[in-house]
């Protein structure tokens, strides 16, 4: 997945705004206790991020595209 899908993917699960909201400041679990942006940083794969967001919001995210 290119970065320019996730971030597409993410800001139409939380919107534009709220995206990178969550991006920030979001610890999740499924990425060893980091955000987002440091999970990005850190080199982790896109689809790797994808799939932690998915497992955290399952009810957010539309079968469609996860």
């Amino acid at each position: 997945m290119r970065l320019t899908d996730f971030w597409a993917r993410l800001n139409q699960v939380f919107g534009p705004g709220y995206a990178t909201s969550v991006a920030a400041d979001q610890v999740l679990p499924q990425l060893g206790g980091r955000t987002i942006q440091q999970a990005l940083a850190a080199g982790e794969e896109t689809v790797v991020v994808w799939r932690a967001v998915v497992a955290a919001y399952p009810e957010r995210v539309p079968q469609s595209i996860r």
